[in-house]
């Protein structure tokens, strides 16, 4: 039969997925593993990185076993990983030094506010496009280095590793051989400079970290070096594809292109347009990262980020008691009354992109006596497209773009009333992957493209429901209106 499969490992915050791609790049199976989410007292969340990495090869071996497919049969592995969590390990055994400090925690927000890091705010977002903030993985891996016993000592004498989820599961994998990471992780770093496509010496003294410590930073679509598996393989098979959980989701959704743009629904979201090979500093509340490298030329993305997506809908069950079931809010939304002026604005840690405001807090606004639960729970919906399409907005603002299409992927874009309103109030047609393993399909794409198991006409396997928009234009303008009205009654800044 040849070597005709690929493994991918979507190695994301709740558990570690490997899925399963033929040779026509068909996706056939899937398992996942979850893994501890550990939060401590003072509401630190880590992740045991010797625990991702036993389920990773766990799900690898799961995943042949029930496909009944011989391991001898797999051509090569792409991973994607979530993004900014922060690793530190052993480089002479590859155990983890201590607990993975995870993208959510806020632990190293004292590290930011130090003098001689925030007096360079400026700076760092010039240089990695990214705003000064505890979220990404530099104060991450200085907390871990000031507060494991040891570990500065260690990093002097290059004793230590230290970097994101993907470099630690590659350097796992080949046994201590390669030490990488890929571009679209390690512009997440807030280390990186991605004007001259290296560690930034000068960021990384002021974070107390040694630029010569960090991983070579390779082509996302490079080989990433040989593994087995632990014996899974008798013959070592390559890691040939390694990106950023959004940034694998944006090649999966084939937006390989200046100006195509993707938006992935979640407890929070992730919206991403590709700008091409020319970064471009926003003007406009968002942030500039690689996309990825491919074959010697990366590629840029513009990206803004939002907390309260899916976590809204979260909020209707388990905070408010209005539902039991996300699967209520549809017909519920149809129920309502649509002509009044309702709004939910969820800032209830603040707003983010594009107006990134701690201080605001959450608000429901423009009640009458019609307002009941189902109007409270259209409200809710809208709020996640409205979100969305401020980012658009900025996105075409600072890109000079304008957007046709948004195609769209997550467990929310189920929700027929929400994804009809996202297409009415952007103004552009709404593309819903069928299938929702998009980051697992991103990097099983990009390895088997550069493996030569498949050309292009591999996105041929993804199909697509399309919903376009139906309002009037000018109740697109006077909805829209209304919500950025809402907005600014909660802003305090």
């Amino acid at each position: 039969m040849g070597k005709r499969y690929i493994v991918s490992i979507d190695q994301s915050t709740q558990g570690t997925k490997a899925l399963l791609f033929d040779g026509q790049g068909k996706l056939c199976m899937r398992t996942d593993l979850p893994h501890r989410q550990i939060i401590s007292g003072r509401g630190w969340v880590s992740h045991d990185g010797e625990e991702i990495y036993r389920n990773t090869i766990q799900v690898i071996k799961n995943v042949l076993d029930l496909a009944g497919v011989n391991p001898d049969d797999v051509a090569g592995i792409g991973i994607s990983n979530q993004r900014e969590t922060g690793i530190m390990w052993e480089r002479e055994t590859g155990k983890p030094s201590d607990y993975a400090v995870v993208w959510q925690c806020a632990r190293a927000a004292e590290i930011c506010r130090r003098k001689e890091i925030s007096g360079m705010a400026g700076r760092i977002r010039e240089k990695t496009g990214l705003k000064l903030s505890p979220y990404f993985t530099a104060a991450k891996i200085c907390w871990l280095l000031e507060n494991v016993e040891g570990a500065m000592e260690k990093a002097k004498n290059r004793k230590i590793c230290h970097g994101t989820v993907d470099s630690y599961l590659v350097y796992r994998m080949t046994d201590g051989e390669v030490y990488a990471t890929d571009y679209s992780n390690a512009s997440r770093t807030q280390l990186f400079n991605i004007f001259t496509l290296e560690w930034d010496k000068e960021i990384c003294g002021a974070f107390g970290i040694d630029a010569g410590n960090l991983p070579e930073v390779r082509d996302s679509n490079a080989c990433f070096g040989y593994t087995d598996c632990e014996g899974l393989f008798a013959e070592p098979v390559p890691i040939h594809a390694v990106m950023g959980d959004s940034h694998a989701a944006l090649f999966g959704q084939n937006c390989r292109k200046a100006g195509m743009t993707k938006a992935t629904y979640g407890t929070g979201s992730s919206i991403m347009m590709n700008i091409g090979y020319n970064p471009i500093l926003s003007s406009n509340g968002l942030v500039t990262s690689l996309a990825w490298g491919i074959d010697g030329k990366p590629e840029y993305v513009l990206e803004g980020n939002l907390n309260y997506t899916g976590a809204v809908v979260s909020w209707l069950k388990d905070s408010a008691g209005l539902i039991e079931s996300a699967s209520e809010t549809e017909a519920l939304a149809n129920e309502a009354v649509q002509n009044d002026e309702l709004y939910l604005i969820p800032a209830f840690t603040g707003l983010g992109a594009p107006y990134w405001d701690s201080e605001a807090r959450a608000a429901i606004i423009g009640m009458d006596r019609t307002t009941g639960k189902a109007e409270l729970v259209r409200a809710a919906l809208e709020s996640i497209a409205y979100q969305i399409t401020d980012i658009l907005r900025a996105m075409e603002g600072d890109s000079q773009r304008k957007l046709d299409v948004l195609k769209a992927d997550g467990g929310p874009t189920k929700n027929k009333y929400l994804m009809q309103f996202q297409s009415d109030i952007a103004g552009c047609e709404v593309a819903i992957s069928q299938m929702e393993e998009l980051s697992g399909i991103g990097a099983a794409f990009m390895a088997g493209m550069k493996l030569g198991l498949w050309q292009e006409d591999v996105y041929d396997t993804i199909k697509w429901n399309k919903v376009s928009p139906e309002m009037e234009t000018d109740v697109r303008k006077h909805k829209y209106d209304g919500y950025k009205k809402a907005v600014d009654m909660v802003r305090r800044k």
